[in-house]
């Protein structure tokens, strides 16, 4: 009990001495939390006063709680000044008003006038070709101003250098003369008289017997008159590598020329009967030749040979070709589709597969159009031109020359006048060169059966008629020359 009476008599006077000597005096009623064994809480708000007592107590204790302590960095962070401030206190002239100052022009006495308009005058923009004179030096020489140069900011590497310099080149190039294409040439007639003005200022060449026909379709791309002569050249030398062996009779054991008339005539009549082109008609014809030239063949297969033959030319020539079953239908039942398409493939491989053969009517198209396109020599024509598919003697014959030979007769049938330079250049023979075939013709006329489909084909008013007219006209002729 002493002991601890002495204890609070010793702290009563240390309080007494810290209040005279005005030193605040430590709260040890509140343990600290290290005292009791617990770690430091970090939620706990330290401020200046919370380990001071003043005569307050606890009170100021929780006061000072309440206040959070900004740490040295915080404070620097709120010191610092934004970017808008910096620029509000960078411009010392922020709040003075700008005044503008005010031009003014002085007046001539010439705008003081009455009646004169006071809209100040546009400066003249000076250009390249502007010229500055001294007035007070009278005529002397003009001044050339020179535009102003920028200089260019961004340097260039050696390779888009090179490029402007090429594309530099270009622009100043003189431009060249282009190909512009026939069928895209405007045909108006201002481009047809500057032709016309050229030509007549070209020195006069050499005057032709036969007139350029080819030169009046020099404006229709369906004519193409600049490749016309190259695609009739080419098809001479195609006709030659085409035509079959005139005697190849002589290597077919089972075979007559009398089989191959009554093939031939069969195949016109299913010709006719399906409407096929002539095209593939002549195409047809001339597959059989070429095979049995190099092939055998049977009596037996000669009618399989002739319809694979034909349903080849009517797939090569024709839009929409007869079906294989229309084909084995008019085969009698003899053959089925397997039979066909097994000599089609065969027929082919003999070939191989050379189908471009120049027919007769292309010739015939070159010719007719020296002949002026007349409807009945050309029908004519055509009547005369198929009876060299007929008669075997006509295998040793060119199809241009069976053109020109058929057109020749023709007009000479109708009384059309004589074979001249247009017709001789068009054609490529003269009269004399077409009086072999010309003669092989006639011969057949005079002698052909009127039963026969060539016959009955060209007797129908489609075709004018032309088989009834040209045995009427073999007749007279003939009937005259054995009277006399």
């Amino acid at each position: 009990m002493e002991q601890i009476e002495n204890k609070r008599t010793t702290r009563a006077a240390s309080v007494a001495g810290q209040k005279a000597l005005g030193i605040k005096q430590v709260d040890n009623k509140l343990p600290a939390r290290g005292a009791l064994g617990l770690a430091p809480s970090k939620n706990i708000l330290r401020t200046d006063k919370s380990v001071a007592l003043d005569a307050k107590g606890n009170k100021a204790v929780l006061e000072a709680k309440k206040k959070p302590v900004v740490t040295k960095a915080k404070k620097e962070i709120r010191a610092l000044p934004t970017a808008k401030s910096n620029l509000e206190n960078a411009d010392p002239l922020k709040n003075v008003q700008k005044e503008r100052p005010v031009l003014k022009r002085e007046s001539t006495a010439q705008e003081n006038k009455p009646g004169v308009s006071r809209v100040p005058k546009r400066p003249a923009v000076k250009t390249e070709t502007s010229t500055l004179r001294d007035v007070n030096a009278g005529n002397a020489a003009p001044v050339r101003l020179q535009p102003e140069t920028v200089p260019n900011k961004t340097l260039k590497t050696e390779d888009e250098v090179d490029v402007d310099v090429d594309a530099d080149k270009e622009n100043r190039a003189a431009p060249a003369n282009a190909v512009v294409p026939k069928h895209v040439r405007d045909d108006s007639e201002d481009l047809r008289a500057l032709k016309k003005v050229k030509v007549n200022l070209q020195e006069p060449a050499q005057k032709n017997e036969w007139n350029d026909l080819d030169a009046e379709d020099e404006f229709d791309p369906m004519m193409v008159s600049e490749y016309v002569d190259d695609i009739f050249k080419y098809l001479l030398e195609l006709e030659i590598a085409t035509m079959p062996n005139p005697h190849y009779i002589d290597i077919q054991d089972g075979l007559a020329w009398s089989m191959r008339e009554i093939l031939i005539d069969w195949i016109i009549d299913l010709s006719n009967h399906f409407r096929l082109l002539p095209e593939t008609l002549y195409t047809c014809v001339n597959i059989i030749d070429r095979f049995l030239t190099d092939r055998p063949c049977s009596m037996n297969k000669l009618q399989l040979v002739g319809l694979a033959a034909l349903f080849i030319a009517a797939k090569y020539e024709e839009v929409n070709a007869p079906s294989i079953s229309s084909i084995v239908y008019f085969g009698d039942g003899g053959y089925v589709a397997e039979d066909i398409m097994k000599a089609e493939r065969y027929i082919l491989q003999i070939l191989k597969f050379e189908l471009h053969y120049p027919t007769p009517l292309s010739f015939l198209r070159r010719c007719s159009k020296a002949e002026g396109y007349d409807i009945q020599t050309r029908t004519v024509a055509k009547y005369l031109m198929e009876i060299s598919i007929v008669d075997h003697r006509f295998l040793a014959v060119r199809p241009s020359v069976t053109a020109a030979a058929a057109l020749y007769l023709a007009r000479k049938m109708l009384q059309r006048g004589p074979w001249d330079a247009n017709l001789v250049h068009y054609s490529g023979y003269k009269e004399v060169e077409l009086a072999p075939t010309v003669e092989l013709m006639t011969d057949y006329l005079k002698r052909q059966n009127k039963t026969n489909a060539l016959y009955k084909k060209y007797s129908s008013r489609k075709f004018l008629k032309a088989s009834y007219n040209v045995h009427l006209w073999i007749a007279h002729t003939y009937q005259q020359a054995a009277a006399v």
